[in-house]
């Protein structure tokens, strides 16, 4: 097995990991009820996901 033959110094290892960082969240708009929602998500508001209901919400039921 390999084994490094020096330690890695803390700044090396700072650098490395600089890009391990979240990003930013993808917000958007939901086109039938106009509510800000994240991509690729059920809005919570009205229920529905690309143009039609996939969950009921309390004020349906």
């Amino acid at each position: 097995m390999a084994h490094p033959k020096r330690r890695t110094s803390k700044s090396k290892k700072r650098m490395r990991r600089s890009h391990h960082a979240l990003g930013e969240k993808f917000v958007s708009t939901c086109p039938h009820c106009s509510e800000t929602i994240l991509s690729h998500r059920v809005c919570p508001s009205c229920g529905y996901y690309n143009g039609r209901v996939v969950v009921k919400t309390a004020e349906e039921a």
